[in-house]
């Protein structure tokens, strides 16, 4: 089959999970036989990973206006897509996006939109932007769509609220490279290189973000402080904006916090191995990304309940929960799994056998070819 994927930039960290998902998809779905071909700009373009894409091909366009969520690509519009089977837009808002479907239309070519957290509300400024788009472009390209993807329940509501049909949205988890941690990481390099002692590890994987809920995550350890149990927090990933805002809250506090910056690959395990627990603590997460590769790392994790994320480690009893927003039920979970690490190890270990099983790369890849089969007829 002739897949296009498409995607406003395909550059880390800036593309973050999504990016790190349509990049091993393609190359998942290239190594099974498929002719697979990535669409995107190339705003922070990392051309050394994007020569590692193998056989997938690459149509790479000049960026225009990367500034706030928009990227103006200009060259889409030389872009046949006759050349294709079935195209497979990643995101939801996105100009990008707009090109390409109408391109599709016309060329009567069927497109399938993957919402990666995208169709989450919005409030605040951005609120008034994105309610536009919808009424301009977004509800008759859900229209047009022959289906729309959600990572999980929450994302499938997400949708229905948004206008689509239901009988055309497909539940499909963004799949995980599991072969990437058969390998782990020794115990203890990570204390070394940032010189940490014995106290336990909490750590924070993600961009650093008003949206991840990092506040209650710190007033959770300074609650824990107060209760006379240390902890180092440790918060891994690129600012976007909010680290200056933490800085004012952490500034006079005894709380002892490692701002790593982005991590990936080996170092990114390295940190996750350390670890004495992860914390996902989102006010919105589609997927459990992050915990999910602590969790490959015999990493105990904690997510906020009310979001895709904590639905999805609920699903399988991956972890514990807390109640979005609240410090004190997160600071208690923390003490659980410092206090009992056999429970907490016995249930990481049967999530760990779950998630090989059941959602990574190898197993669940025919999940992808069934939907763009199920486009395509």
């Amino acid at each position: 089959m002739r897949i296009l994927q498409a995607f406003d930039f395909l550059s880390l960290p800036h593309g973050g999970g999504t990016a790190d998902v349509i990049y091993k998809l393609s190359r998942a779905l290239s190594a099974r036989g498929h002719d697979v071909t990535i669409c995107t700009g190339d705003y922070e373009a990392d051309y050394a990973y994007l020569n590692g894409l193998g056989d997938v091909g690459l149509k790479l366009y000049h960026s225009y206006f990367n500034r706030h969520n928009i990227y103006l690509i200009p060259g889409l519009t030389s872009l046949d897509v006759r050349n294709y089977d079935v195209i497979h837009l990643h995101c939801y808002r996105s100009i990008q996006n707009v090109v390409l479907a109408q391109k599709a239309i016309t060329s009567n070519i069927p497109y399938i939109i993957d919402a990666h957290g995208s169709t989450v509300p919005r409030t605040g400024r951005k609120k008034l932007l994105l309610d536009m788009y919808d009424m301009l472009f977004g509800l008759s390209l859900i229209e047009k769509a022959k289906l729309v993807i959600a990572e999980t329940e929450v994302g499938f509501v997400e949708w229905e609220k948004l206008g689509a049909d239901t009988s055309r949205i497909r539940l499909q988890h963004p799949l995980l490279d599991t072969s990437e941690f058969a390998m782990l990481p020794d115990r203890g390099s990570f204390r070394q290189v940032y010189g940490l002692d014995d106290t336990p590890i909490v750590m924070f994987l993600g961009r650093i973000h008003q949206a991840k809920g990092i506040d209650t995550l710190v007033d959770a350890v300074g609650l824990l402080h107060d209760w006379g149990t240390d902890t180092r927090l440790v918060i891994v990933g690129q600012d976007e904006g909010y680290r200056a805002s933490l800085s004012d809250m952490l500034e006079g506090t005894s709380i002892k916090v490692v701002f790593t910056g982005y991590l990936s690959g080996r170092d990114k395990l390295v940190a996750l191995v350390d670890a004495d627990l992860l914390v996902q603590p989102s006010i919105y997460e589609a997927g459990a990304r992050p915990s999910l590769e602590a969790i490959m790392c015999n990493t105990p994790v904690i997510v906020s309940r009310d979001t895709g994320a904590g639905r999805e480690i609920a699903s399988f009893n991956g972890g514990l929960l807390f109640e979005t927003g609240n410090a004190m039920e997160l600071a208690d979970r923390i003490l659980e799994i410092l206090h009992r690490p056999g429970e907490a190890r016995i249930r990481t270990e049967k999530a760990k056998r779950y998630i090989e099983a059941n959602l990574s790369l190898a197993n669940g890849i025919a999940g992808y070819e069934k939907i763009y089969e199920e486009a395509v007829a």
